[in-house]
């Protein structure tokens, strides 16, 4: 079979046509090739056959774009260059270039002691536009629902091969195949800056990451059919920024007038994409005015020329950069360095409050208000399911230092470095070897004082941040369609005095999620032989809800468990140490 016939065979497949007969095209397996190979339509690649252990098959980096360096750098992703020998795809590709913190790559592109020491440097790579697949140890009679996975990380941070996101387990458990997305990060995966415009008003719009993501939906589009995939049935999941970003291409008039949607269904955990104009008085919205990011662009390229030494302040940056023309200073800052550019960010624009990263309200990729153009019927159509943990905010106390109400002073003791090094090697099942004293200031002590203590004041910050914006995107798509549900993550199982510290954490519900306990940051804190029996029937529980969701539509399709309710109703997942407890809630105000 030439490449050409494989190809018309492989489309016909996806299509339906041939669902129900296996032959070796509908798997997009050439004749004699390795057992692994399946053909992309830029190469083959080679996976690996996991059965034994996971009981799962995996292709890791596979490329679905060219490396976005040199003249690359700041345009929109181009389709990968074709090969034609098979292509090893083993291996986790790369994490994209970032500061490191908490939740990156570390030195070596996974969970390990690197990650300690490589807090606050330049890690990973920009040559990371590659997808991982994983889906179970067998030949599917008919393709198998996707689901698409955006990892989390402020936009600034974050990594595929992280090992909560492994997708062996969730595509056993519920017959899927699973995909996750590197995408490019921080000022490189967002950036709206004069002199890069093209006149494109995808590339204008500086939203990178989020045409790095729609490519690789495109990819599964035209792909996933060789690894088994149904390309009808695609779940676009995220969390935290991976959320913000999967609600971006909900609402994204780019992808709105699409003819053919790309996904057709949404699960966001713990985001949302509000302005600060369909917020409650004093809430903390996600998406700026376009002049805020305008302004941050202007402030990278003159910092960048005063920390190279072209200029000796920021008035004299921006006047050289007018003599020299857009065309020589995006050259320019095309040619420098991924560290410096990071650098320029972590030592410069950190001070001046420019260090965040989040899609920009340009008006095609994403539009000027988001909530309002869901509300108007102008977005993807499709049902959607969110998740809230019960304590979000728990993750970032260190904001209660925003605002007088909130407490006026960081509400965490430790750095990032002595977290890290405590949760790394920290035995749980040992009397507690830490303290709430150690964590938490005296002011927020006891935890439990009503009004100021530790557990209030995460309440309120919640309150005016993950609850606020859940609530804004998901009463705006119930303003169109009645497919929309939450739930509500309450386990807090974790040994003292970690129940208070972090509780219901943000991110705590994603190794319920994935089916993932082994080695990650929190893992060693919080998983114990003695809350086993429960948080693994909580996991099976809320796989099967969700995979139910991401076959049909619908979490409460084919399900005996208690009925979901829709928004602005939740379904509870919490367990005691031995059993799951899953309960309807009415509202979840």
């Amino acid at each position: 079979m030439n490449t050409a016939t494989f190809l018309t065979a492989a489309l016909r497949c996806t299509s339906g046509l041939l669902a129900t007969v296996v032959i070796a095209g509908c798997a997009g397996v050439m004749p004699g090739a390795p057992a692994m190979q399946r053909q992309t339509e830029w190469g083959p690649v080679v996976g690996v056959d996991d059965s034994a252990v996971s009981g799962s098959w995996h292709w890791k980096g596979v490329p679905y774009a060219q490396a976005p360096t040199g003249k690359l750098r700041w345009r929109s992703p181009q389709s990968p260059e074709r090969w034609t020998a098979p292509r090893d795809a083993t291996r986790f590709a790369p994490a994209c270039a970032q500061t490191g913190r908490l939740y990156g790559p570390g030195l070596n592109n996974r969970y390990d002691e690197t990650i300690g020491s490589t807090l606050g440097q330049t890690v990973g790579s920009e040559d990371c536009l590659y997808l991982n697949i994983w889906t179970p140890a067998s030949r599917p009679a008919t393709p198998r629902p996707v689901i698409v996975f955006v990892h989390g990380g402020s936009n600034i941070t974050g990594y595929t091969a992280d090992p909560i996101y492994d997708g062996a387990a969730l595509a056993r458990a519920q017959d899927v195949v699973v995909v996750s997305v590197n995408y490019r990060l921080g000022v490189f995966g967002f950036l709206d800056l004069a002199a890069l415009k093209t006149g494109d008003r995808a590339e204008d719009s500086g939203n990178f990451a989020l045409l790095d993501i729609v490519k690789a939906l495109e990819f599964v589009a035209t792909n996933i059919g060789a690894f088994g995939g149904d390309a009808s049935r695609v779940t676009l999941m995220g969390q935290s920024a991976g959320a913000v970003n999967v609600y971006a291409l909900l609402s994204s008039p780019m992808l709105a007038e699409r003819a053919t949607p790309l996904f057709h269904r949404v699960l966001a955990l713990s985001g949302g994409i509000s302005t600060a104009a369909t917020l409650p008085r004093g809430a903390i919205p996600g998406v700026l005015p376009r002049a805020v990011w305008a302004t941050r662009g202007e402030a990278l390229m003159a910092e960048s020329m005063v920390a190279a030494g072209l200029a000796a302040d920021e008035a004299a940056a921006r006047k050289l950069a007018a003599e020299r023309g857009t065309a020589d200073m995006a050259a320019w800052l095309r040619e420098r360095s991924a560290d410096a550019l990071l650098g320029v960010v972590r030592t410069r624009l950190a001070a001046r409050g420019m260090a965040a990263s989040n899609p920009i309200a340009d008006g095609w990729v994403l539009a000027p208000d988001p909530i309002a153009a869901i509300r108007a019927g102008r977005y993807v159509q499709v049902p959607v399911l969110a998740g809230h943990t019960r304590d979000e905010t728990k993750l970032f106390p260190q904001l209660f230092a925003l605002r007088p109400d909130l407490g006026g002073t960081s509400g965490r003791l430790l750095d990032d470095a002595a977290v890290f090094k405590l949760a790394f090697r920290y035995d749980a099942e040992a009397p507690p070897q830490t303290s709430l004293a150690q964590w938490i200031p005296q002011a927020y002590l006891p935890a439990a004082t009503p009004g100021t203590g530790y557990d209030a004041r995460a309440r309120e910050l919640d309150r005016l941040w993950f609850s606020a914006i859940r609530n804004d995107v998901l009463d705006a798509v119930r303003s169109h369609q009645p497919q929309v549900w939450n739930y509500e993550f309450e386990w807090d199982e974790l040994p003292a005095p970690f129940d208070t510290i972090f509780g219901a954490a943000h991110t705590f519900d994603l190794p319920f999620v994935f089916g993932n306990f082994g080695p990650s940051l929190y893992s060693r804190i919080a998983f114990t032989r003695h809350n086993e029996p429960g948080r693994i029937t909580l996991s099976r529980a809320m796989q099967q809800r969700l995979g139910a969701f991401v076959h049909r539509g619908d979490p409460n399709a084919g399900q005996a468990g208690p009925p979901w309710p829709a928004w602005p109703g939740s379904l509870v997942f919490d367990a005691d140490a031995q059993a799951a407890q899953v309960v309807p809630r009415t509202a979840a105000r």
